[in-house]
């Protein structure tokens, strides 16, 4: 253990808040303030203070198990490898490379996303590999792709927000979500910003608006359009705008003028009166921005819905221009950097198509292999886990919790459990963990070091700051350990920094370029936006025919600035890295990476921003006289995602320790029910019952059911599991319920 504070980032969501960790006597650590990180200046939500309860051995995974006569037993890690080898090499022989799966999660650090996309591409053969950011915030990534030409979560640093004049908050609530980020938005109306809440709830979040607007769930796509009806039909748009930096506004338009006001009132339940008072608050400022988080996205339209937000910034002149512009906040700790370097099915590190031929050729040569040899895109999520048992019948799972993350998940358990063979490394024993054959304990956030990348874009470096418990590996060390015996015996070093060298050689030039990065800089910086090219020097005086290495250039459609926004305390990490002093940190020819993007144009290739032209359609269930109600999701301020780690805490489980029913007085009273009656939600895929929680916050048409919980309350046996055709996003925000009283 080290003697000294240690700076490093929480382990839960997107913001990647700063703290430091201290030394106590039992050998743990305790988190201190960091307020010299710009992201969370020093505040933390409960969960990150309370993040080290996790590393107890009391509540975490501490030697491997492997299942005899049906029940998981301790083992020895040889016997757990060879068993995890022996499975997957018996699959691929009798069953060819595509019946092994691999799924990750969007927790992985930058470099163990990378090695387990080549592990699975490289060593296993199979394109059977996805991620659980999936289902966090692809449909905002296709449709980013679609109009900019990139995808990065945000475009522009945190610090813009405060300083722009409008910002329209869609299916977000950061009060309890990512509870930090909330000073933003208190800046923004101390500053005398307006902020719109667009929610079904009346939530934490919302009550800090200036206007909230409460749509019934899976009407965002008609409420941007209508929207954009009013902004032409008010003459609002920013047409020398649009001429100069943007493609397709014709059929957009026009698009957009098939949804008048009175037509979107029927459709969302949203006032023609606060239709207009949203588009004169956005509008009037100089500047505005929408923010986008899981409500639109989650849809089996959400790729549309985020292309019809977007062309309201496009039509109003509000993107890539200074404190403007279209973002999304981003959920999982490392959502951002999980899905650039190569665990997503259709990607391959440096955010590369896996279907370019010029992208397999670059990965391939890093790799020392045959362009040839690495396999297409496979299934998405959803896909990959209907698929188990079947085309898949083993899975390699990492840091992920489908049982009771993945939506229709009664059904998705049962197809774990048709699976030939499945193992799991996780840092405790989660509720799928529970169904493996091998189950291997790794480490967590501080008992590592590696890079993650936030919602902003900004490469972080997160430092070892205690050993782990002695028969804890890393899933570096694992897959190390896995290759060897399935004859790859190199390419999988078990160094963090060794991996994130060849991840920087690997992106360099792809749309997320990590090339001009380091471990040194990381440590010196408060975090590095990428892209962000490997400059090289100035032509020094060379032999003569030895040209000067060539200048890297920046992705088309960015627009330079500093990324320090502040200096850690002096770290000299790596003091013997020949990388680092390569590039001695006063090197004037060190790119300093892109916090700003668009400014002097937009990835595509002739520059301009692509306007999409999309017309509201319903949700892929709508409700009916069986299934009247609408059910909408999410989470709440003491639990994380499929809550593995949070249940395991005991102030964070005091503070909300089971699932429950949020539904308004009105239907309440229809139904008979009080308030903490059971409640019976039932859809098409299942039943869960949980305690009835009555309050006018909700419309009288919608219930909500946060996602933490297993078990009977679990809220994603009940989810739709309807894609998105372009993202492959599941329908998690609406789907159609009845509601009864338990008996």
């Amino acid at each position: 253990m080290q003697n000294t504070v240690t700076p490093t980032h929480c382990p839960y969501c997107a913001l990647q808040c700063g703290m430091n960790l201290t030394p106590e006597q039992d050998g743990s650590v305790a988190v201190v303030e960091r307020p010299d990180f710009p992201v969370n200046r020093g505040a933390l939500c409960g969960k990150g203070r309370t993040a080290p309860a996790v590393l107890s051995s009391s509540v975490r995974l501490t030697t491997p198990l492997v299942r005899n006569a049906g029940v998981l037993e301790p083992a020895t890690w040889e016997e757990a490898l060879g068993r995890i080898a022996d499975a997957l090499s018996r699959t691929r022989t009798e069953h060819g490379p595509d019946a092994c799966g691999v799924f990750g999660g969007g927790g992985l650090t930058n470099e163990k996303a990378y090695t387990l996309g080549k592990f699975a591409r490289v060593v296993l053969g199979t394109s059977q590999i996805d991620y659980n950011g999936r289902f966090c915030m692809s449909s905002a990534a296709a449709g980013g792709i679609k109009a900019f030409g990139l995808d990065r979560g945000l475009p522009f640093p945190l610090e813009d927000i405060p300083k722009t004049g409008c910002v329209i908050l869609v299916g977000s609530n950061l009060a309890e979500t990512m509870p930090p980020a909330l000073r933003y938005l208190t800046e923004l109306k101390a500053n005398g910003g307006k902020l719109i809440v667009i929610d079904p709830r009346r939530t934490r979040t919302a009550e800090q608006a200036d206007l909230h607007l409460a749509p019934r769930p899976g009407t965002d796509l008609a409420l941007a359009l209508g929207l954009l009806h009013l902004v032409v039909a008010e003459g609002r748009t920013d047409e020398a705008y649009i001429q100069e930096r943007t493609s397709g506004w014709e059929e957009a338009r026009a698009a957009a003028m098939a949804h008048w006001p009175e037509l979107v009132e029927r459709i969302t339940g949203v006032s023609v009166p606060q239709l207009r008072e949203t588009v004169r608050l956005f509008c009037e400022p100089e500047s505005a921005m929408v923010l986008t988080a899981r409500g639109p996205e989650q849809q089996s339209k959400g790729t549309d819905t985020v292309g019809a937000w977007i062309n309201l910034c496009l039509a109003t002149g509000r993107a890539g221009r200074p404190l403007s512009g279209y973002g999304c906040l981003t959920g999982q700790g490392n959502g951002q950097g999980g899905r650039e370097h190569g665990q997503k099915a259709d990607q391959l590190p440096g955010y590369r198509k896996l279907d370019d031929p010029a992208a397999r050729r670059h990965v391939a040569e890093v790799w020392g292999v045959d362009p040839d040899s690495l396999p297409g895109p496979g299934r998405s999520a959803y896909e990959l886990l209907d698929a188990l048992g079947t085309d898949i019948r083993s899975l390699l799972l990492m840091a992920s919790n489908p049982v009771v993350s993945a939506p229709r998940a009664a059904h998705i358990e049962e197809r774990i459990k048709s699976l030939d063979f499945l193992a799991v490394c996780d840092v405790v024993l989660s509720e799928t963990a529970a169904l493996a054959d091998v189950v291997l304990p790794v480490t967590q956030w501080a008992e590592e070091t590696g890079t993650m990348t936030n919602l902003e874009g900004r490469v972080l470096l997160r430092r070892r700051a205690i050993t782990p418990p002695e028969d804890v590996r890393s899933d570096l060390e694992v897959m190390h350990e896995l290759a060897s015996r399935l004859g790859v015996e190199k390419g999988f070093p078990t160094d963090a920094e060794e991996i994130f060298e060849e991840l920087r050689r690997a992106s360099a030039g792809g749309p997320a370029d990590y090339s001009g990065i380091t471990y040194r800089r990381l440590a010196e910086e408060n975090g590095v936006f990428w892209p962000c090219p490997a400059e090289a020097p100035e032509p020094q005086q060379a032999d003569a025919g030895t040209p000067a290495p060539p200048a890297s250039k920046p992705l088309p459609g960015t627009a330079s600035a500093t990324a320090q926004d502040g200096e850690d305390a002096a770290l000299d990490l790596w003091p013997d890295d020949p990388a680092s002093e390569a590039e001695p940190r006063a090197a004037a020819a060190a790119h300093p990476g892109t916090p700003r993007l668009f400014l002097d144009r937009f990835a595509t290739p002739d520059g301009r921003a692509r306007f999409v032209t999309v017309t509201h359609r319903p949700l892929a269930e709508e409700p009916d006289d069986e299934y009247p109600v609408l059910l909408t999701t999410g989470r709440v301020v003491s639990q994380y995602q499929s809550g593995a780690q949070t249940r395991r805490v005991d102030e964070l489980n005091a503070a909300a320790p089971s699932a429950f029913v949020e539904l308004h007085p009105r239907l309440a009273e229809r139904l008979g029910a009080k308030e903490g009656d059971p409640l019976a939600v039932v859809s098409r895929r299942g039943r869960a019952t949980a305690p009835a929680r009555i309050t006018t916050s909700i419309r009288p048409d919608t219930v909500f059911m946060p996602f933490h919980w297993p078990g009977e309350g679990r809220a994603n046996t009940l989810t739709n599991p309807a894609l998105d055709p372009t993202s492959r996003m599941p329908e998690f925000k609406a789907c159609a319920v009845r509601v009864e009283l338990a008996p």
